[in-house]
């Protein structure tokens, strides 16, 4: 059976032992499961809500940090880029460069990511259909590389909220083979908790399952030991302690 692929991991880097617990569980679930799932930590989140929220340790710093989780627990690592300048530096560290939904037209950001080599997730821009990432693809493919990876994260219409049309990954599906289901950010309330994004994560066990309905091969999940004191988008976070059941209930 193909397993797969699973991204999970904290918004931001908050702490070492932050990431150390969490990386202890997705080493756990991997030998429990045959599983490989790819951890994944931003080092700077330069799209927060307010210019007062906490955005991360920084670049130099965050890759020392997610360098320690592989070292240590031999993971794979994914995390975000938001400036051409940060493609090379993040490239010597991580397996997977994430684009950032509101940059996925960037082009300056997307070839300087094809040009590191690693595997480029590109995140669908919360005003994008499926159909209209054909052209981020292409760009990294007309960049010199052709392992790229697309995700869903619902769709903006205003007033606080998202709506996913699962439509959408059999969209993508005709320009990457790996379309990835971004549970978490899916539930997300942007801008509705007062400066800050809200979230309903009860609904993310359901957004998971309706993504493997509909063909998705890979699914992304922020997790974090207590959401509630959480830096960044803890309302839509999972509670660590309920990874392995939602795991799990793809797998059967």
């Amino acid at each position: 059976m193909i397993r797969p692929i699973i991204i999970a991991g904290p918004c931001v880097i908050e702490s070492q032992e932050c990431l150390n617990e969490v990386a202890e569980e997705l080493v756990r679930l991997n030998k429990k499961y045959g599983l490989d799932i790819i951890f994944k930590s931003s080092f700077d989140k330069a799209n927060r809500t307010s210019i007062s929220s906490y955005r991360g340790p920084g670049m130099e710093k965050g890759l020392t940090m997610l360098n320690d989780i592989r070292e240590k627990y031999g993971l794979k690592l994914l995390t975000d880029i938001h400036e051409s300048y940060q493609a090379a530096p993040v490239g010597e560290v991580v397996d997977v460069l994430q684009i950032p939904a509101f940059l996925c037209r960037q082009t300056d950001l997307l070839v300087a990511a094809a040009k590191t080599g690693k595997v480029v997730n590109i995140k669908k821009a919360q005003f994008l259909s499926g159909m209209d990432m054909e052209f981020p693809v292409q760009k990294v493919r007309e960049g010199g590389n052709n392992n790229v990876w697309l995700t869903e994260r619902g769709n903006m219409y205003g007033y606080n909220n998202l709506a996913v049309d699962f439509r959408n990954i059999a969209d993508m599906k005709k320009f990457s083979d790996t379309v990835i289901m971004d549970c978490t950010h899916s539930v997300q309330r942007p801008g509705a908790a007062g400066g800050k994004t809200g979230g309903n994560r009860e609904f993310v066990p359901a957004m998971a399952l309706a993504a493997k309905a509909f063909g998705a091969t890979g699914y992304f999940f922020e997790v974090h030991p207590n959401p509630e004191n959480a830096k960044s988008d803890g309302p839509n976070m999972l509670y660590l302690k309920d990874f392995e059941s939602v795991v799990k209930s793809l797998l059967d």
